[in-house]
């Protein structure tokens, strides 16, 4: 049977490189290879390639429509299905996301879902990661997904931003080892050192979630999350998240009650974007609000469209600066704004 990843290819954007000199761009051809560089490759908006090229926004999209009929810009389909284009450009302008990709899936299969999206993420991370970035990953499904899709990375550093959920969840593909193997996979394929640790994300007290703080291992990775430039997640509403399935039905509407609504790498969002404390935050051994917040470059996988609100908070809330969904989310996304 084929790994997670290999049945659904995610595509691929090619865009003709032209020189930007000038005298090249003087001509028609030139000028729209410039302008579809700019908005396929360097994920800039068609707002902000017209404000930089002194276009109207009509224009750039003329001119992006030219490079796709014209073959300029050539979007490869390696699964069945394909990038919606009007709605990543609708959707990273309307959120004013760095990076945007919404690919379509089988919204009747979940686990295909999981698959095509983390593979499109290991697309996405190919083209924007940079040598000596430092790459920090939480586990999710989507992001395993994308550890599997992965085919190659630039050498870089992989840092492991939360403990593993463990097998007391009620669910069978959660397995206590997977954030572990996750970071080693990926820095494997990015042939660069991985730091990882074996503890528990949610601890039984705050005593023992400090103590193991203190371990070595896990002391190393947590020190190195300041250094993350770019991060993947996995996004989720409350109620359909892991870490809440975790929990006991009371801890569960406890945090409820707090306002928990959105939840990434561990850390709970209220309606409004603000972190969630609570006694569960001392049990806890995963990345911090704040740091989650710093890292210049967050790319969030979710779907669903029951989560488009947690979705839509997290990124108001400055938590994510990319996004990786399908149709439904990003429809979702825009009829809330």
């Amino acid at each position: 049977m084929p790994e997670p990843g290999e049945a659904t290819r995610p595509p691929r954007v090619f865009v003709s490189r032209a020189r930007d000199s000038p005298e090249h761009e003087k001509s028609a051809r030139d000028f729209a290879a410039a302008v579809a560089r700019r908005f396929f490759l360097d994920g800039k908006s068609k707002s902000e390639i017209g404000e930089e090229m002194r276009l109207s926004r009509f224009k750039v999209a003329r001119l992006l429509d030219e490079a796709r009929t014209s073959g300029m810009v050539r979007i490869e389909i390696r699964q069945a299905g394909h990038v919606d284009v009007e709605l990543f450009d609708r959707v990273q302008e309307a959120y004013g996301l760095t990076h945007s990709l919404v690919l379509d899936v089988d919204e009747s299969d979940v686990q295909a879902q999981r698959q095509l999206l983390g593979a499109g993420c290991a697309e996405l991370l190919g083209e924007i990661l940079k040598q000596d970035d430092v790459l920090g990953l939480a586990w999710s499904r989507c992001v395993r997904a994308m550890s599997f899709a992965l085919k190659g990375l630039p050498a870089c550093s992989v840092v492991q931003l939360s403990g593993a959920l463990m097998s007391s969840l009620r669910r069978p593909d959660v397995q206590e080892d997977s954030t572990i193997e996750l970071v080693r996979t990926v820095a494997k394929i990015a042939a660069g050192p991985a730091a990882y640790f074996y503890a528990p994300m949610i601890l039984p007290d705050a005593t023992t979630a400090r103590t193991l703080r203190r371990q070595p291992d896990v002391a190393r990775a947590m020190g190195l999350v300041p250094q993350v430039t770019v991060a993947v997640v996995g996004v989720g509403s409350w109620e359909l998240s892991t870490v809440h399935d975790a929990l006991s039905r009371t801890e569960r509407e406890q945090l409820r009650n707090d306002g928990a609504m959105a939840e990434i790498a561990g850390v709970l969002l209220d309606r409004d974007g603000r972190p969630v404390t609570s006694g569960l935050t001392d049990r806890m051994i995963t990345i911090r609000p704040q740091q989650l917040h710093d890292v210049p470059e967050v790319i969030g996988i979710a779907y669903g469209a029951a989560k488009a609100d947690a979705v839509r908070v997290a990124i108001e809330a400055g938590y994510l600066d990319g996004l990786v969904t399908h149709p439904a989310l990003a429809r979702e996304l825009l009829a809330g704004k």
